[in-house]
């Protein structure tokens, strides 16, 4: 029989709901997985066993009664710690703000909580949740379980280990240049960042509101090994909350496209040497999703790398008045030396500078709309390169510059504020490699579909992780 920690989010919730197993004993599992493997990987670095165990008994009892129960009844998952989550602090991966207690939930825990998710614990983050791998003074190094001098990606790399581990079916994180995305590559799993603002959000602990930019680009989502757990969870946290003013309305499943969708499949790089075994893994996705039915062509959209400037030099701007005093007060060396680089390779703009560029950014959505509008699914690249070391970015200026010239797609895509499923695909010199399939604004739905039908064809890539596991 398989060993419940190994079961998605999808297949737990229908076992319960079906009383094949129960909520302790699913709970039980993953526990039992998180003592065996996070010991070693430090991703969820704040336990909360104890109160699972209770909820856990509570769901229990709420089969047994045969109420109603919400779609994510008994499944077990994690928070990342850069959000408020009730009775447990929001420390950011930041010294200082270690007894940053939460008195309530974000609007989308609350979500989680009411549709019947257990929460076993809270995953690791860099400081600030802004380095594009998982290591902080307060928490430590969280590893990558793919092996030891890989970086699990950022910022979200807790919750990317622990799912690539086999820690519970679904993982918070949050994404604002990549950080759902990174770890998902990294780890070799699943994730979608949602449309801008789709996902309502809203941290009582925090001091003071976060800049424009920042809002519009930073959003909540889900990493867990199967496209079917991402859709499940992500439909929970699409709902509204009147604590989120910018968050629309918007069902998560929207109406029937004409068949076949059109997916546009581009390698253009913007000037950086992409990898052939990622082009490798572009092509091998576009077959598989024309195997699945899908129009597949080759067409370029309107030049990623203009969004990708721009989410430099506007969000060095914001970022230099809002997020540096704190960042110069509390943070480390480390994480000062490398915002020291983000600056040499942008700019500090000007206010009338700063209202240009930053109007500008509506010309760059309007053409990726246009585009979309032809082509509702765009497959790309994610990394132009293998994943690098943990300490990459924290080497000097050439490594930072290689880093985010090599994710020109995800830096841009945040400042468009388009949706973007990433899935592991295979490895790349040894280590996990994914795609990525940018949709339509609130389109989640389509790119939950299409990363579907890659998986059904490609399988999933940390079940490999675990059979290397089981043969050694």
């Amino acid at each position: 029989m398989t060993e419940l920690w190994k079961l998605s989010a999808v297949d737990i919730a229908a076992g319960v709901r079906g009383r094949e197993y129960k909520p302790t004993e699913v709970l039980d599992s993953v526990l039992g997985r998180v003592e065996a493997t996070n010991g070693e990987l430090n991703a969820i670095t704040y336990d909360l066993a104890d109160r699972a165990r209770a909820q856990a008994a509570a769901a229990d009892d709420a089969v047994a009664a045969g109420g109603e129960l919400g779609p994510l009844h008994g499944v077990p998952m994690t928070i990342k710690e850069n959000v408020d989550q009730e009775g447990t602090p929001n420390v950011n991966g930041v010294p200082a703000f270690a007894d940053n207690m939460a008195t309530e939930d974000n609007p989308f825990v609350g979500h989680l909580r009411a549709a019947g998710a257990i929460f076993v614990g809270r995953t690791n983050t860099p400081e600030f949740s802004m380095r594009a791998t998982t290591d902080n003074p307060l928490r430590g190094r969280t590893l990558n379980p793919w092996g030891e001098p890989i970086s699990p990606g950022g910022s979200s790399g807790g919750a990317g280990s622990a799912c690539a581990a086999g820690m519970g079916p679904l993982h918070h994180g949050n994404d604002i240049g990549g950080s759902l995305r990174f770890p998902s590559f990294a780890n070799g799993v699943t994730t979608v960042k949602p449309t801008n603002f789709r996902v309502p959000t809203y941290n009582a602990s925090a001091p003071a509101e976060r800049g424009p930019l920042s809002q519009a680009m930073s959003v909540q989502g889900i990493i867990a090994r199967h496209a079917a757990d991402v859709r499940l969870a992500t439909r929970v946290i699409v709902h509204p909350d009147p604590r989120d003013p910018n968050c629309p309305p918007v069902p998560f499943d929207g109406p029937a496209l004409d068949s076949p969708i059109t997916v546009a499949v581009t390698t253009e790089t913007g000037g950086y040497d992409i990898h052939p075994g990622i082009v490798e893994l572009i092509e091998r996705a576009a077959d598989q999703l024309r195997d699945a039915g899908y129009r597949v062509v080759e067409a370029d959209p309107p030049p990623v790398a203009e969004a990708a400037r721009g989410w430099f030099t506007v969000g060095s701007t914001e970022m230099e008045a809002t997020l540096i005093p704190p960042m110069r007060e509390y943070g480390s060396k480390t994480i000062n030396d490398i915002f020291g680089w983000y600056f040499e390779m942008s700019e500090i703009l000007d206010r009338d500078d700063y209202i240009t560029t930053f109007g500008h950014r509506t010309r760059l959505m309007r053409d990726w709309n246009v585009f979309l509008d032809q082509h509702p699914l765009i497959l790309t690249p994610f990394l132009m390169r293998p994943m690098y070391d943990h300490d990459y970015d924290a080497r000097g200026f050439d490594e930072v510059k290689d880093m985010f010239e090599s994710a020109i797609y995800s830096t841009g895509i945040n400042y468009l504020g388009l949706p973007a499923g990433v899935i592991g695909m295979d490895l790349v010199e040894d280590r996990p490699a994914a795609i990525q399939i940018v949709g339509r604004r609130f389109r989640e739905d389509i790119i939950c579909d299409a990363l579907a039908a890659i998986e059904a064809r490609n399988g999933v890539l940390s079940h490999r992780l675990w059979e290397r596991e089981d043969q050694s």
